[in-house]
């Protein structure tokens, strides 16, 4: 197979199941753990929003044209509490209202510890497998993604808003009660909480009270006791026996790669 890559397609089950996106074909990999697989990257990039070669990729698959002009790729994304809708600067008016005006999650995750972070309501659980979480609560459902940011942030004072790849590709987590560090969390933020939903409107602010810890389970047969990464602009050939997938993350016997990393590369994939 050869194409360009993209962020592997997820589907939640009893393990989750992963596809490989290569060009405009799909490569089911869950089947393919425990097996020799090959990826050898022919040096060419292609910018994942315009499609037009590139010689360098920026912010996960883009050109440098795209990534000063495209919305999706200000830095408010990243830091929506920086949201600057409202002033009048975002970059694209239409995809801001269609992207970030939408109802979106506030949640804890246990990936390599408790986190808190944020996501689309369309995305989950995608966002959480992405990040290879192995619990995830929501707390929140907000009207927008700037609210979501203002409310991670008062949250984020208390516990991170950070994963650890390397200790989350490790499995090196404990099970946690996340509904109880919730209600610690919460405690410690009430007055800024509040400050948030006078601002916003109560109504733009629903607490999910009665929301379960999701439990997600990865398909690998051993984790790396130590995490070598590869770096396809580095050594363009990458080679291994599968022995399971978390995240976005390939886990080879030689090591691993971020497949999202790497998206536009055009890579030759081979099993």
């Amino acid at each position: 197979m050869l194409g360009s890559l993209q962020k592997m397609t997820t589907q939640l089950a009893e393990t989750v199941s992963y596809r490989l996106p290569v060009g405009d074909a799909e490569l089911d990999l869950n089947p393919l753990i425990g097996q020799p697989v090959q990826l050898r990257h022919s040096g060419r990039i292609f910018c994942v929003h315009c499609q037009k070669k590139t010689n360098k990729s920026f912010n996960q698959g883009y050109c440098y044209p795209c990534f000063i002009k495209l919305a999706q790729c200000d830095m408010c994304i990243m830091k929506p509490e920086t949201c600057h809708y409202a002033a009048g600067t975002c970059r694209e008016p239409s995809w801001g209202e269609a992207f970030c005006f939408q109802p979106h999650i506030v949640y804890l995750a246990n990936s390599s510890g408790i986190k808190v972070g944020i996501t689309r309501r369309s995305q989950t659980p995608t966002r959480w497998i992405d990040q290879g979480a192995v619990q995830a609560l929501p707390i929140f459902q907000v009207a927008s993604r700037h609210i979501s940011g203002l409310i991670e942030v008062a949250l984020a004072a208390h516990v991170s808003d950070k994963t650890s790849w390397q200790q989350m590709l490790k499995n090196n987590v404990q099970p946690l009660d996340l509904p109880a560090l919730r209600d610690e969390l919460l405690a410690k933020c009430t007055t800024q909480l509040a400050a948030i939903a006078e601002q916003f409107g109560s109504e733009a602010i629903t607490f999910l009270a009665d929301a379960e810890t999701l439990r997600i389970e990865y398909p690998v047969l051993q984790y790396p006791a130590k995490v070598k990464s590869f770096n396809l602009d580095k050594d363009p050939q990458v080679s291994g026996v599968l022995q399971g997938i978390k995240g976005q993350y390939l886990l080879l016997d030689s090591g691993v790669i971020n497949i999202r990393k790497f998206s536009g590369y055009e890579v030759e994939v081979s099993y």
